[in-house]
């Protein structure tokens, strides 16, 4: 077996579907960081559609749609690369055989800790985060990420169902 074959299939890059899906995300992301790498988000991507594979969503649509869309949100908001990454798996881990392990082996244990934390979103834990002035403590970076994207992947569901 050559070496080729035996890469993970979010390593190997297929840039023209890459390019024209994240397209939307990439935009923005690169008004935000002009001298930032995609390397992650373009690999983040690949794992994702990967795993999600051929899953539809109940109306037909292509399931990688969805988290495309929350990281086009995300993205829009001027987060970073980790975020962005994060948001494009959020939905694999629970739906597909990919696994926090895998997330973390690839992407780093802040990917894979916002990736975990989506599904286990608190309120509370939010309120905490943020001082009485409204700045993010350091240490609950993370935590206002997650929120972050749970809100935005809400907000995706949101406009799925009412249109």
């Amino acid at each position: 077996m050559s070496t080729a074959d035996r890469v993970l299939p979010w390593r190997r890059h297929n840039d023209n579907a890459s390019s024209v899906a994240l397209a939307p995300v990439l935009e923005p992301y690169r008004r935000f960081h002009p001298r930032a790498t995609t390397d992650m988000i373009v690999r983040a991507y690949e794992a994702a559609a990967e795993a999600h594979g051929a899953q539809r969503r109940s109306s037909g649509e292509s399931y990688i749609n969805h988290p495309l869309a929350v990281a086009r949100i995300v993205a829009e908001t001027g987060l970073d690369e980790i975020s962005i990454a994060a948001a494009l798996l959020h939905d694999a881990v629970e739906d597909t055989d990919l696994t926090l392990d895998d997330v973390d082996a690839v992407f780093g244990l802040d990917v894979a800790g916002i990736v975990d934390g989506v599904t286990k979103l608190d309120p509370i834990q939010f309120r905490h985060a943020v001082d009485d002035a409204g700045h993010i403590r350091p240490k609950h970076y993370v935590d206002v990420v997650e929120s972050e994207v749970g809100v935005f992947d809400r907000i995706v569901q949101q406009r799925r169902s009412d249109g």
